[in-house]
């Protein structure tokens, strides 16, 4: 028994919608060509130490995104393959010409197997590239579960997401706000939360993927001390032994003392003076323009902070780590990363998608795993590489 022989297929088999008929094939063949290269060259790669090339389940995402190009350009990376053993999880259809297949049973069984592996996942139905679909949607779903029972059996040693699209989602079946909420679920995890990191910035979202309505609505005392305290039982797992946390207000100058907006009085000030009084040490409410911007400044004064909804956190984020800022989900039972954008619908398809983001992510699973993991949270987040 073993890993099947590679077949060959096109890296896509449909045209992206809304383009040219001779511009997005020509780009996506060169990106096949790309990946049959690396694939020819991923068998010749036998791994000296597992332990040093943590094998690794990357999930393309939704198909019709660029999730599939930017995993192609991630496996002809050199930083990659020194780095991990990949087990990528898609359709058979994006299959590169010369990557091996493999059952999903058997993943984690071989060592000393190929530096890349592909484990075909269920897409019956046909995709257009570039907009938001329900077959993608169930692609993006199947490669995602799969991806999550690899990771709670311990086949891997971490999951790495691609972007998926929540409308696709919730066309499929599945209206959630991410991929947050369905591994949660699906790991019966109570507490789990989404924490960005950018260097030494790492943030905490109060609330992730609402309306901005929704979310300041949701915002309470209860709700914001039980962020606080899961943000400081977090950086402790990562290696914080009295983790320093920073309370970003909502109102501009975070209230001016109530009178551009009570919200930090009546409920901010309370949460952290009753988190103080279970032994955290937090700041705040703060100034979000202030806080944020000391966060670009060498000798930023805190461990991390809770952002009270997604903008507020991910604009800072993005801006201080363009092209290398990550995400990791506090709380699950096993590491998973992901790289911190979107689908991009708008250049699937066209070849112009940087990779870069994605194999940052990559490079850091793969250093936290070798680092070790606590209930799935990084040790190594101590060091603020990202």
């Amino acid at each position: 028994m073993g890993c099947a022989r590679p077949r060959v297929v096109p890296l896509v088999t449909v045209l992206p919608s809304g383009r040219s008929p001779a511009q997005a094939p020509a780009a996506l063949a060169r990106l096949s060509r790309g990946c049959a290269r690396v694939a020819s060259r991923s068998r010749l790669v036998r791994l000296d130490s597992a332990l040093d090339r943590p094998l690794i389940a990357l999930t393309l995402g939704d198909p019709a995104g660029i999730g599939p190009e930017i995993a192609c350009a991630a496996l002809q990376s050199g930083r990659v393959r020194r780095a991990i053993r990949l087990v990528v999880l898609g359709p058979a259809a994006l299959r590169p010409d010369g990557i091996e297949t493999c059952a999903p049973e058997l993943v984690g069984s071989l060592p000393g197997g190929p530096a890349a592996l592909w484990v075909e996942t269920p897409a019956r139905e046909p995709w257009v590239l570039g907009r938001a679909q329900a077959s993608a949607g169930r692609a993006a779903l199947a490669a995602l579960e799969l991806g999550h029972r690899l990771a709670m059996e311990g086949r891997v040693s971490a999951l790495v997401t691609g972007p998926v699209c929540k409308q696709a989602l919730a066309l499929a079946g599945e209206r959630v706000e991410g991929q947050t909420e369905l591994l949660a679920r699906w790991s019966g995890a109570e507490r789990t939360q989404m924490l960005a990191v950018a260097g030494s910035l790492r943030v905490l979202l109060l609330t992730r993927h609402l309306p901005l309505r929704e979310a300041l609505e949701a915002i309470d005392q209860e709700r914001v001390l039980a962020h606080l305290e899961l943000l400081d039982e977090a950086m402790r797992e990562f290696g914080f032994g009295a983790p320093r946390i920073a309370l970003a207000g909502l109102n501009p100058h975070a209230g001016e003392s109530g009178l551009l907006g009570v919200e930090e009085g009546e409920v901010l000030a309370p949460a952290v003076r009753e988190a103080r009084a279970k032994g955290l040490n937090v700041t705040g409410p703060m100034s979000p323009d202030a806080l944020f911007a000391r966060a670009a400044a060498p000798g930023f004064p805190f461990d991390a902070v809770l952002a009270l909804y997604h903008d507020q956190g991910f604009i800072p984020v993005k801006l201080l780590a363009p092209g290398r800022a990550l995400t990791v989900l506090v709380g699950l039972p096993y590491l998973r990363v992901s790289p911190a954008h979107g689908t991009a619908f708008d250049i699937a398809g066209t070849g112009a998608a940087s990779a870069e983001n994605l194999v940052a992510a990559l490079l850091q699973a793969a250093e936290w795993s070798r680092d070790g993991c606590a209930r799935g949270a990084p040790r190594g987040l101590a060091s603020g590489s990202c």
